[in-house]
């Protein structure tokens, strides 16, 4: 099941299946996907957030972070994406386009099994952060 959603940051595709994502999405299969989660409980059983970067992680707002795991989480809050992925716990997410494309809202509305919102924007701006257990560092 792909989602075509407004994320916190940009028009998405969200799923339990990453390789479903890429495919449509015209990438390798095996390449890795953000995980979106609005609970910090969900956050747990994904990554383990070193102690001294917990307070950071509890308290960014469209911020990624890149775990020792290879993971990268992103903890959305207090916005109506959150209440999406309330219902769901967590999900793979990726911008709605084609690999190296710009955003067609027509050619996402035709590949997306299940549309949940009526109004897309391509992007707004976001931050990532690679943690690792003694230090933080910031990529964008």
């Amino acid at each position: 099941m792909i989602y075509l959603a407004q994320t916190d940051t940009t028009a998405g595709f969200l799923s339990k299946d990453y390789r479903e994502l890429n495919r449509i999405k015209g990438r390798d299969e095996d390449k890795p996907c953000l995980i979106t989660t609005s609970k910090f409980s969900e956050l747990k059983t994904l990554v383990r957030v070193p102690d001294k970067f917990k307070n950071l992680v509890r308290r960014a707002r469209k911020t990624t972070f890149l775990y020792p795991n290879l993971k990268a989480v992103r903890v959305v809050k207090e916005c109506e994406h959150a209440k999406f992925l309330d219902i769901h716990g967590w999900l793979y997410s990726t911008s709605a386009n084609l690999s190296g494309e710009k955003f067609d809202e027509i050619w996402a509305k035709s590949v997306a099994d299940n549309i949940v919102d009526i109004e897309f924007k391509e992007s707004a701006s976001s931050r990532i952060y690679k943690i690792s257990n003694k230090r933080i560092k910031k990529l964008r």
